[in-house]
């Protein structure tokens, strides 16, 4: 077990793992508890566990939402596109636009960015990359709203702080709601609006509880234990 360092002594004292914080006082706490020192600042996440099945298909949430205060990282996105979509994706800020040269990089191993936006004609070829970027995440998906022929609009509500989410095997959501450079207004916020974009997902078959517990932590930092109830969707 690894020996833990005087700042992180005095993070987790400073959380009560008995008490369940309401999300105003959590959103403040996790940038008192963060002991990362990264010069753009840790990541502030939500760990939300889901009372569904994900072994059934209704159930298996995945989805997209955009949050009010963007993610505070710029990520790198990728469009495949044929050549009479290309200078709409550029304009947009996309970081590299084209089609059998982007997917030749790719398959030579190539997989520094964070999205892939793709045109519904051109998935014949992107899906020759499937073992390449299933495994990572970057598989686009209609679903998240990287299948599509709007390539402007895609990249635009990316950079602006569009983010994806699915389920794990575990029926939890793992998703980054901001940096703890952010104020805990921007936090709250941002934090707020995934939940409630996972709330009107809620599938009609999933019973009993829904949000059966949800966690704010910063990178390297404890897990503040946050009351769902303090929510109002």
């Amino acid at each position: 077990m690894a020996k833990l360092t005087k700042k992180r002594k005095e993070a987790n004292a400073k959380v009560d793992k008995n008490k369940l914080y309401s999300l105003t006082e959590a959103s403040a706490l996790v940038k008192e508890v963060n002991v990362a020192n990264f010069k753009e600042g840790a990541s502030v996440d939500l760990h939300i566990r889901l009372g569904v099945d994900p072994r059934k298909a209704d159930q298996a949430i995945r989805g997209t939402v955009s949050l009010p205060h963007g993610t505070g990282k710029s990520k790198k996105v990728v469009v495949i596109c044929s050549s009479d979509k290309e200078a709409e994706a550029n304009e947009a800020g996309a970081d590299l636009v084209g089609l059998d040269e982007v997917v030749d990089k790719i398959k030579g191993g190539w997989t520094d960015f964070d999205v892939m936006i793709a045109t519904p004609n051109v998935m014949a070829k992107v899906g020759q990359l499937g073992r390449i970027l299933g495994p990572r995440g970057l598989m686009p998906n209609p679903k998240t709203g990287t299948i599509t022929m709007d390539v402007a609009g895609a990249v635009s509500e990316v950079k602006k702080g569009k983010i994806s989410f699915r389920v794990d095997k575990n029926g939890q959501i793992h998703a980054s709601v901001g940096r703890v450079t952010f104020t805990p207004e921007q936090i709250e916020g941002n934090a707020k609006e995934l939940i409630a974009t996972l709330s009107k997902m809620k599938p009609s078959s999933a019973k009993g509880t829904y949000f059966k517990g949800i966690s704010m932590a910063s990178t390297m930092s404890p897990g503040i234990p946050v009351d769902v109830k303090s929510v109002k969707l």
